[in-house]
């Protein structure tokens, strides 16, 4: 899909991963549907980018707000053809440890925002999407989610979040299965550590210690190398049904 045409529907698009991608789409030429609970942030962005990004409050958990996020998006833009989603948490809670037993309203909320917020989209997205007129290799759309190196590895205290990211990265291939039918591609990015406000907190020695997990290149990664191979799942027809670990080669220890 030529990244001109695209228009783009992110989650999560207000800051890190979303932002940078909601960036590479615009300045590339395509157009970008901002959507976050960061209202203050997603309209900064919004204006700043001009005519060619649109920001909505959307919670990913609700059927009916990202129903009307789809809406605003088709009445300013008149299709959507792209979906990224990068919204999600992170809870850090050992099973049952020193401070007492794994909260279950916490799992479950991880799993809500994570893994049903991601199937949320895709299932309404992919409803707008098989409506679109076909290009000239008979694609109406292109749906990315974002799963984690923690889908693989993941590490003690992160039983929540791993559930989640793995649940991406198993749904990918059978929705990728079904929507061959409609001419939709599903992919799934799985970064490893990378410069997020999940991070903004840790002074920068810790930032520095986490980057020198990963074996090359030695740093965090940066957004804008998120936003580059989505351009490329993008871009390339032939990029359907996997998950693309893109960590730097690092191989998370149980601590």
């Amino acid at each position: 899909m030529d990244l001109k045409k695209v228009v783009a529907f992110i989650t999560g698009g207000a800051s890190g991963l979303g932002e940078a991608t909601v960036r590479r789409i615009v300045n590339d030429g395509g157009k970008a549907m901002i959507l976050d609970l960061a209202v203050d942030r997603g309209e900064k962005l919004a204006a700043e980018l001009g005519g060619s990004a649109l920001f909505h409050e959307t919670n990913v958990c609700s059927g009916e707000s990202v129903q009307a996020a789809l809406e605003h998006a088709v009445k300013k833009f008149g299709l959507v053809n792209t979906v990224v989603n990068c919204a999600g948490i992170g809870v850090a809670e050992k099973v049952f440890g020193k401070k007492g037993i794994h909260s279950l309203e916490n799992f479950s909320k991880v799993i809500q925002v994570n893994l049903i917020g991601t199937f949320n989209v895709i299932r309404l997205a992919a409803a707008h999407m098989a409506g679109n007129e076909p290009n000239v290799g008979d694609e109406r759309g292109v749906i990315i989610s974002t799963a984690s190196v923690a889908a693989y590895e993941g590490q003690i205290g992160q039983a929540a979040y791993s559930a989640s990211k793995a649940g991406i990265v198993g749904m990918t291939l059978p929705i990728a299965r079904e929507m061959a039918t409609h001419g939709i591609r599903v992919m799934t990015i799985a970064p490893g550590l990378f410069e997020t406000p999940m991070f903004d907190s840790l002074p920068e020695e810790a930032r520095k210690s986490l980057g020198a997990m990963t074996p090359f290149p030695s740093r965090l990664g940066y957004p804008e190398e998120f936003a580059l191979l989505v351009k490329s799942i993008v871009e390339n027809p032939m990029l359907n049904g996997s998950a693309i670990r893109l960590d730097g080669a690092i191989r998370m220890q149980p601590r």
